[in-house]
């Protein structure tokens, strides 16, 4: 008896997990420009050229090139769209403040170092690249679900060119698949070990134990049922992305910044998100 007990449990310990990390694969071409080229980690940025990262120069460079371009999308505390990753200003301007404590007419008065640069509105760079290369756009919301990605899909219901969504957050991306559900989707995951200088220089937030475990292990994907995942390269083993290719959709690695992280996962992954383009 007690050994069916034991059967029963493991199998539908097992049957849950592959519920929850279920995915939602795309039958038709939609999704090919993911893997086709490489995609430009907040556009083809380079400090030593004095290219900020999430700037208009940035992505004109991406394009030159013919990268698919890789952008963050926030909100401003007056509810305007711009193209920003970090939560906190200090790594990238030296203030000790929070984006969303900032009006998009305060945040426009400050330029990137060595430039003449400011962050953007979300209309702007559609504007620029108007479908030129595809986009790849991250929603960096780690609050209510809603008004964001209400407001991003409403400027990219015109919008002519290729793009797709991702998020760190299963319910952004839940919002799509319930709202938009035609807008590609990708569920980003990591080890969510977060350094001393990104909680506060970036702002970035330091996850209890068991939100890591469920979105590490994709166990939020019955939300939002991806059609693609986004996984960190850094801190990964190369068994877990063989794991990851299991799910059946196109799997892209973040953050390739030198060879030798794409020389460990060239065959493992579909796709990368690179700061480097020099790859063999």
């Amino acid at each position: 008896m007690l050994g069916l007990v034991v059967i029963l449990l493991t199998v539908g310990g097992i049957s849950f997990i592959r519920f929850a990390r279920g995915t939602e694969p795309v039958k038709d071409n939609r999704a090919d420009w993911l893997t086709s080229t490489l995609i430009a980690h907040r556009g083809m940025h380079s400090e030593k050229e004095n290219i900020p990262e999430n700037t208009m120069s940035a992505f004109l460079r991406a394009m030159e090139n013919g990268k698919t371009i890789e952008l963050d999308v926030a909100l401003t505390k007056d509810k305007k769209v711009v193209v920003f990753h970090d939560k906190k200003l200090k790594r990238l301007f030296g203030i000790d403040a929070y984006l969303q404590d900032l009006t998009f007419e305060e945040l426009s008065k400050l330029k990137f170092p060595n430039s003449l640069e400011t962050v953007p509105l979300f209309a702007d760079v559609l504007t620029l690249i108007a479908g030129r290369v595809p986009l790849l756009i991250e929603i960096k919301n780690e609050g209510e679900v809603g008004e964001l990605e209400s407001m991003v899909y409403a400027q990219l219901k015109s919008y002519p060119g290729k793009y797709a969504i991702q998020s760190f957050n299963p319910f952004s991306l839940g919002w799509f698949r319930k709202n938009a559900p035609q807008v590609l989707r990708g569920q980003l995951s990591g080890s969510f070990l977060i350094s001393d200088y990104e909680v506060e220089y970036a702002g970035t937030t330091r996850l209890p134990w068991y939100k890591r475990f469920l979105l590490s292990n994709l166990l939020l994907n019955f939300v939002s049922r991806p059609n693609f995942i986004a996984y960190e390269v850094d801190n990964t083993s190369v068994k877990t992305f063989k794991n990851l290719k299991k799910l059946g959709v196109p799997i892209l690695g973040w953050t390739i910044r030198d060879k030798d992280q794409y020389q460990r996962l060239k065959n493992e992954c579909d796709n990368f998100i690179t700061e480097i383009f020099e790859l063999p």
